[in-house]
C-alpha cells in the first residue's frame, strides 16, 4: 500500500468494518436461509465498504475542529495535517460513487433507498453538538446493515429484518455508550453532549447493559420468526455470553480495560454470530 492509502485506511479505521459487515451478511443469509449468490455477496461487500468509508470520512471531516481540541484525537489525520480537507472530500465522493454503483447491482428496492443511510451519515456527527441521544442515532444507522443485506437479496423488508436491525441498533448504541467514557471531561469542557456527560459514567454503563439486553431480546424475537435451527440459537447464546464478559471488563471509575471491551470484544461478537448463522444456513 502507498503512504496515502495507509493514511486513508487509518482515517476510516478500515479494520472496524468487522463491526457492521458481518451483520449485513447475517441479514442476507437469514433472508435466503441459504448461502446467497456470489454476485450478491460481492456487491453487498462493496456497498458496505463504500458506505462505511463515506460515513467515517464525513465524521472525521465534520468533527475535525473538535478532534483538534481533544488530546486523544488530535493526532488523527485531518487535525494533524497529514490529510487535507479537499483530499478527504474527494475520498468521500469516491466512496459515495462506489456505494451507489454497488447498490445498483442488487435488488431494485435498494436502488431507491440508498439516500436514507447517506443522509443519516451526514446528520450523525452534528448530533453530539445538540443531544445526548446521538448514541441511539448511531445505533439506528448501523442497524441498517442487516436490513440492507436482507433487502439486497430478497427485495422486501419483513418484520424479521427489522428485528435484526433492532438487535444491531441496540448493540452499537450500547457499545457507543462505552466509547463515550473515553472523553467525558473533554466533551464537557467543549460543551458537547453524550450520555456520560448528561447522566454520568455509572448511568452510561447501566444504559449499555439495558441496550445489550435488548440486543439479545431482538435476536430471540427474530429467531422465532425465522426457520432457523439450533446453530442460530447457539449463536444467540454465545452473543449473550460475550456481552456479559464485555460488561465485566468495564466498571465505573475503572476504565483500564475499556479498549478491550470496545474494540476487541465487539469485533469478536460480530464475527462469531455471523459464523453461527453461516453454519445454520448450510
Amino acid at each position: 500500500m502507498t503512504h496515502a492509502s495507509v493514511l486513508y485506511a487509518r482515517l476510516v479505521k478500515v479494520e472496524h468494518t468487522v463491526f457492521a459487515l458481518p451483520f449485513a451478511y447475517v441479514g442476507a443469509f437469514l433472508a435466503e436461509h441459504d448461502v446467497p449468490s456470489a454476485h450478491d455477496l460481492f456487491w453487498i461487500t462493496v456497498a458496505m465498504v463504500g458506505a462505511r468509508s463515506l460515513a467515517m470520512a464525513l465524521n472525521r471531516l465534520i468533527d475535525a475542529g473538535i478532534d483538534a481540541r481533544n488530546p486523544r484525537t488530535a493526532s488523527r489525520e485531518l487535525p494533524a495535517g497529514s490529510l487535507t480537507v479537499p483530499g478527504v472530500l474527494v475520498f468521500c465522493a469516491a466512496s459515495l460513487v462506489l456505494f451507489v454503483v454497488a447498490v445498483w447491482q442488487l435488488a431494485p428496492i435498494v436502488h431507491w433507498l440508498w439516500p436514507i443511510p447517506v443522509a443519516a451519515f451526514v446528520v450523525y456527527p452534528y448530533l453530539k453538538r445538540f443531544t445526548w441521544l446521538c448514541h441511539l442515532w448511531l445505533g439506528a444507522v448501523d442497524g441498517l446493515a442487516p436490513v440492507g443485506g436482507w433487502a439486497a437479496v430478497r427485495g422486501n423488508l419483513p418484520w424479521q429484518a427489522w428485528a435484526l436491525a433492532g438487535a444491531v441498533a441496540a448493540w452499537v448504541a450500547g457499545f457507543d455508550l462505552f466509547y463515550s467514557l473515553f472523553d467525558v471531561e473533554v466533551d464537557r469542557a467543549q460543551g458537547l453532549h453524550s450520555w456520560s456527560v448528561r447522566w454520568g459514567e455509572g448511568a452510561a454503563i447501566a444504559g449499555a447493559r439495558i441496550l445489550h439486553l435488548l440486543t439479545v431480546a431482538f435476536l430471540v424475537v427474530a429467531g422465532f420468526g425465522l426457520p432457523v435451527g439450533w446453530w442460530y440459537w447457539l449463536g444467540v447464546a454465545v452473543v449473550a455470553l460475550l456481552l456479559l464478559y464485555e460488561h465485566s471488563l468495564v466498571r465505573p471509575n475503572d476504565l483500564r480495560r475499556l479498549n478491550a471491551a470496545f474494540f476487541t470484544m465487539n469485533g469478536v461478537i460480530s464475527v462469531a454470530f455471523f459464523v453461527f448463522v453461516l453454519f445454520d444456513a448450510v
